[in-house]
């Protein structure tokens, strides 16, 4: 068998670009190893952690024909955490930062899931399904925290998974910081996938002024209703100016996605105002931005 570049460092592609896809069973591994394929990814499943060194350094070697590779890595591998572990540090050492793809989903969604397929899952031995869900998500709790991106996959279909895999990963040079913003109402939840939170209830709701009331924080007259308030402006540039930080810190990390959730009440007037007012103000840096309404229409 093919071993590692024992020099630890790639012999040729340094622009080589590794995905580890990874997270929940049943929380749709195989739909975006699926959608990354047919981006035009080299795709490969059940990749025991310890050969994703090996298949990077084949990968090099290949004079530029494989320049993209995810490689779906879970707990079917034995030694799971400690050997994804072990691989992404041999990967720094080799000159390459991997991104961590991680999928996830609420535990009543995944119990449905694996009822539908009729299928165990693979950590629950004897015991109950929920059992295993329980015992993965500990086991994968470092490394969630990790990742580059997470996913929740609670409330989306196959379509709107692969949208979102799409946005995240079709730009082949797979640099820069990639941000979605989020707008939401705290009557329906937080957003479980967050990375930074913004709280707009501090400004007066757009909802008491009758003619505003059908309006949404898209139309103008609710836009300058939000910014005319006192303080408004002032409170937008201070989380800008705490965006262009956050923008900083990620790029010496190295982390290419964020998801900024901005919230009011109902998710209708001032969050969606104050979510387009952000990704403007993200995109003037050089951000390539992507902004989801969650809760218009909801009322």
């Amino acid at each position: 068998m093919t071993t590692a570049n024992p020099t630890g460092t790639l012999p040729t592609n340094p622009a080589l670009d590794l995905v580890v896809i990874t997270g929940l069973s049943g929380a749709g591994r195989s739909t975006a190893a699926k959608c990354l394929e047919d981006l035009g990814w080299f795709v490969v499943d059940n990749l025991p952690p310890s050969l994703v060194a090996t298949m990077v350094d084949l990968a090099s070697r290949s004079q530029g024909s494989v320049d993209r590779i995810a490689v779906v890595v879970d707990v079917r591998s034995r030694g799971f955490t400690s050997d994804v572990h072990a691989a992404l540090g041999e990967l720094d050492r080799m000159g390459l930062r991997a991104r961590v793809l991680f999928l996830e989903a609420a535990d009543d969604v995944l119990v449905r899931r694996f009822d539908s397929v009729r299928r165990p899952h693979p950590l629950q031995g004897a015991g109950l399904l929920t059992d295993g869900i329980a015992r993965e998500r500990d086991l994968l709790r470092d490394l969630r925290g990790e990742a580059d991106l997470v996913i929740d996959t609670t409330v989306l279909n196959v379509h709107e998974l692969r949208a979102k895999i799409e946005a995240a990963f079709a730009d082949a040079a797979g640099t820069g910081l990639h941000a979605t913003v989020i707008s939401f109402g705290y009557k329906y939840g937080l957003p479980v996938d967050a990375d930074i939170v913004v709280d707009c209830r501090l400004l007066t709701n757009p909802h008491w002024v009758p003619e505003l009331r059908p309006l949404t924080g898209l139309n103008p007259q609710v836009r300058d209703y939000v910014f005319a308030q006192a303080g408004a402006r002032e409170f937008v540039d201070a989380y800008a100016d705490l965006l262009h930080r956050y923008e900083e810190g990620y790029a010496r990390e190295g982390k290419h996605y964020a998801t900024l959730a901005v919230g009011c009440t109902g998710g209708k007037h001032r969050s969606v105002a104050i979510a387009e007012e952000l990704a403007g103000r993200l995109r003037d840096d050089g951000v390539d931005v992507r902004v989801v309404h969650r809760d218009l229409g909801r009322e």
